[in-house]
Order: C-alpha cells, then sequence, then structure tokens
C-alpha cells in the first residue's frame, strides 16, 4: 500500500482534529503504483521513473536526532536553538516523518485517486473553523480543505513540517522545469528515481535548486536599564497598518547569500545594508528549509558592536531594538524568525 500527501499550489489537503489540522494520507491506485515501479527499474521504457505532478519524498527526521535531550545543555550549546523554548516543545517535536509521496490535486484527479469531500475556501470560512477550532466545529470524517502551509507550521512536528515544505518545493520545481535551460529542448525525468530533469539532447541535467538565506537576531542591553533588546524591523512585505489597532508585524535581519561570499559574510553586508550597524560574536544556530519560494533559511545570531541605526528605506519603514519584556507582534511559531527570538527569550527568563 502506498500513501500520499495531496497539495494544491502550497495548500495541503487536511482534515480537522481536536490539536488542529493534520494532513490527510490517501491510497494511490495499485495500477499507478506498479506502472512507476516498472518504469524505475527499466532503463529501456519510454516513461519517465516520475512523473510530473507526482514526487517521492526523503525520510524527515525530527530534532530529536540532532539535539540533547537534556534541556539545560540546549541553552549552552548554540546549535540547539529551536528546541529550547521548554522540554515540552521538544519531547513534542520528537515526531519522525517517514519517506512517502506527494501528489498534485490535478494529479490525483487524472489517476483516479480516491479522495475524501473537499471543502472549498468559502465552506470553510461560513463554518468558523479555526486551526484550533472547539469540537462542535470539527469536520465530519469524510470532509476536508485544503489548508495552506503557513498555517500548518504553526502546529506541526518539526519532521513533518518539512517534509511538506520538500513536497511544495519539488512539486514547483517539477512543474517549473519543463524545458532545458541550454538548448531549450523539453526535458524528461532522469532514470532510476534520480532527483533531476534531463535533456534528451544536451543531456544537461536541472537538478533542485536551493536558494540559501541568512537571518539574524542581534541583542544589546539597553543602554539605560541594562535589559537585554534585539533588533526588530517592520518589512514592507508584512504590510502597513490599517486600523489602530491593528498591530505591526516586526521580525529579523535577513537576505539572500551572494555569489562569492561565506555565510558569516552575507550577515554582516544584510545588517549593514539594512539598517547601518556593525556585529561582533556572529554564530550560526541552526536551519529551516523555507518554501516561499524554495529558501533554506540559516539562522545566525550575533550582538551590536557600534553604530546608530538607518533603515534602508526601500526594504524597511522602521527598525529598533525592543525591550525582550517589551516585543511588537513578532513572526508565528514554527519559524525559525520566533525560534531564535524564543531562545534569547528563554535564556533571559522569558517566556514568549
Amino acid at each position: 500500500m502506498s500513501l500520499a500527501f495531496i497539495l494544491r499550489d502550497e495548500m495541503i489537503l487536511c482534515r480537522q482534529t481536536l490539536n488542529g489540522w493534520w494532513p490527510v494520507q490517501v491510497q494511490l491506485p495499485q495500477s499507478d503504483i506498479d506502472s512507476l515501479t516498472l518504469n524505475t527499474h527499466d532503463t529501456h521504457s519510454t516513461q519517465p521513473a516520475y512523473q510530473v505532478g507526482r514526487v517521492t519524498l526523503f525520510e524527515s527526521l525530527a530534532p530529536s536526532h540532532w539535539l540533547p535531550v537534556d534541556d539545560s545543555r540546549q541553552n549552552k550549546n548554540s546549535s540547539t536553538a529551536l528546541e529550547s523554548e521548554t522540554a515540552n516543545t521538544f519531547t513534542s517535536n520528537a515526531f519522525t516523518a517517514k519517506a512517502t509521496i506527494a501528489v498534485t490535486y490535478d494529479y490525483a484527479i487524472a489517476h483516479h485517486v480516491t479522495l475524501p469531500k473537499i471543502l472549498d475556501s468559502n465552506e470553510v470560512e461560513s463554518r468558523d473553523l479555526t486551526s484550533n477550532g472547539k469540537e462542535k466545529n470539527i469536520l465530519d470524517n469524510d470532509e476536508c480543505a485544503f489548508i495552506a502551509y503557513r498555517l500548518l507550521i504553526t502546529q506541526l512536528p518539526f519532521a513533518l513540517s518539512d517534509q511538506l515544505s520538500q513536497a511544495i518545493q519539488l512539486l514547483r520545481w517539477q512543474a517549473d522545469t519543463q524545458f532545458c535551460s541550454r538548448c531549450a529542448t523539453p526535458v524528461v525525468h532522469a532514470n532510476h528515481g534520480e532527483r533531476a530533469m534531463l535533456c534528451p539532447v544536451c543531456r544537461l541535467r536541472q537538478y533542485p535548486r536551493v536558494q540559501p538565506c541568512i537571518i539574524t537576531a542581534i541583542t544589546r542591553p539597553n543602554p539605560q536599564t541594562g535589559v537585554m533588546q534585539i533588533l526588530l524591523a517592520h518589512h514592507h512585505r508584512y504590510g502597513q497598518q490599517k486600523t489602530p489597532q491593528q498591530a505591526l508585524q516586526y521580525g529579523l535581519i535577513a537576505g539572500f547569500v551572494e555569489v562569492g561570499e561565506s555565510l558569516e559574510h552575507a550577515v554582516v553586508r544584510e545588517v549593514a545594508e539594512e539598517v547601518n550597524i556593525s556585529l561582533k560574536d556572529i554564530r550560526y544556530v541552526s536551519s529551516q528549509p523555507w518554501p516561499f519560494p524554495s529558501n533554506l533559511m540559516l539562522g545566525f545570531r550575533a550582538a551590536h558592536a557600534g553604530g546608530d541605526i538607518v533603515i534602508q528605506e526601500d526594504e524597511l519603514s522602521h527598525a529598533d531594538f525592543f525591550d525582550l519584556t517589551n516585543l511588537p507582534k513578532i513572526p508565528s511559531k514554527g519559524s525559525i524568525a520566533y525560534a531564535l527570538i524564543a531562545q534569547i527569550a528563554h535564556e533571559q527568563g522569558i517566556s514568549l
């Protein structure tokens, strides 16, 4: 039996439970499985080993595979940032998602995959369903809905969340890589399960691309009170305040790594470009795959070394050092930005 996640762009087919939305895995028809297995092992087959709209996912491991179990040790080791908020957080994320399959909704329909009843977005909103809805709002067992990945990462175990991120990126790569970038010939999937698009004419292989991005939590003691502060910025992409009651969201300084520079160089350059300050004690913390569109977020911490904040106005509308005891609205739980901020707050005895 082979089970698959069903995706539609950046949304995953889910069923609501008392603990929130949970991705559904549906059974693929045996004919589909047999066809794919045959093509994978038959080097003379004219059919591709993989089909557009269907990908096999690598096993995704929970942080418990590399983080120390002792929570007190996590506060001393900079590589353990993502799990240091509480011992309960660490335990709940010991889940490991095994390798599985992901297919698009269009693929499922075309290959006659049996799907549960799927509600449209208007039906979901009309039932006043939230990510952690009350029991009276829970959907029937045979009803499901497509839920945005951004909403799921706030509640799913890291291993499962990362596997869905993997699925989004691979399916998008398939859809976007239909022609050879060298000679424009239509490409085919490489044989033997290799994750590559192959040009049958010039033999160029095109692999999924990962875009490295740095994100940095910068701290300093408050010059007047000594309370630990963190640099936060309001990016234009977060939107503007529409009502006095609406809180503006602030985040960390982040940016893409350029060709020819180290990660540390990227941290120094991005911070200098966006807020015009210098840094010291730069250290790597942890990473997170981020499928918007295909990024690998590399989290760093650093201390303020000098300089006054001067914002890059085409990127930011405001930036400042905020006391950890008085933070503005920050990115949601599940993001590496939240994890970096939470780690620093935890070290100061503050719970977000």
